[in-house]
């Protein structure tokens, strides 16, 4: 993404915002709430269209994609709040997110490849996703993006409103995904846990780009640990 300037209607969202997601990396987007994140993730999506500047992925531009355009090219959005078909099964919810044509004829190993992540919606298979747990449910959610194949995986806060065992999983996961070639771009307000586990990590402030480097840069600056962390990382 290249000086991108975002709106609703006729309310700017985001300035001439430039990012950069490296093949292979995990890169953190941080700031408070109302700073701009998810609509960045929703402008490389699709959801939303820039008024100005570009979007590349594979020196393809996304600038003015349909959603269903972005999947099918390999960028799937796992988005705050989830957003799964509650009353639909844990299968029927996975066999959507093979839907996109580079995926359909992967289904089966897809599947245990889903599966094998999370051995506990195997054993829910067919229990109604919006029975599950938040914990579960965050699974479901990663695991559907999944089964698209995605070469770049966007997730936007997946350890909101998790008990700490779940936030762990998730984080692990998160790594254990990256292990396996996929790259991925995380909105997270667990910054601390955010900034562990990131190549590279970028500091949004009521819709600009205030600060970026490593994610070791970040965790040990002073101005990062005051405004976002806290006192009690500081020795962490």
């Amino acid at each position: 993404m290249k000086g991108a300037d975002v709106f609703y209607g006729d309310a700017q969202a985001v300035w001439d915002v430039s990012l950069y997601v490296d093949e292979g990396t995990i890169v953190a987007l941080l700031g408070a709430n109302g700073a701009g994140k998810t609509t960045l993730l929703k402008t490389i999506s699709g959801i939303i269209h820039p008024k100005k500047g570009e979007i590349l992925f594979s020196k393809r531009s996304l600038a003015h994609l349909r959603p269903q355009e972005v999947v099918d090219i390999g960028i799937s959005h796992v988005p705050e709040g989830r957003r799964l078909f509650s009353q639909l099964t844990v299968l029927d919810n996975l066999r959507l997110g093979a839907y996109p044509p580079r995926a359909r004829s992967r289904f089966a190993q897809s599947l245990e490849r889903a599966y094998s992540l999370f051995p506990v919606l195997e054993a829910r298979t067919g229990q109604k996703a919006g029975s599950l747990s938040g914990g579960e449910q965050q699974m479901l959610a990663i695991a559907r993006a999944l089964m698209a194949h995605p070469d770049l995986l966007m997730l936007d806060e997946p350890s909101l409103g998790l008990s700490p065992i779940f936030v762990r999983t998730i984080f692990e996961l998160i790594k254990t995904l990256n292990n396996q070639k996929v790259t991925i771009l995380l909105v997270e307000q667990n910054i601390h846990q955010a900034l562990k586990i990131a190549h590279q990590a970028y500091v949004l402030k009521t819709g600009k780009i205030t600060m970026n480097g490593s994610g070791d840069e970040l965790l040990a600056n002073q101005e990062i640990q005051k405004a976002y962390i806290g006192e009690r990382w500081r020795n962490t």
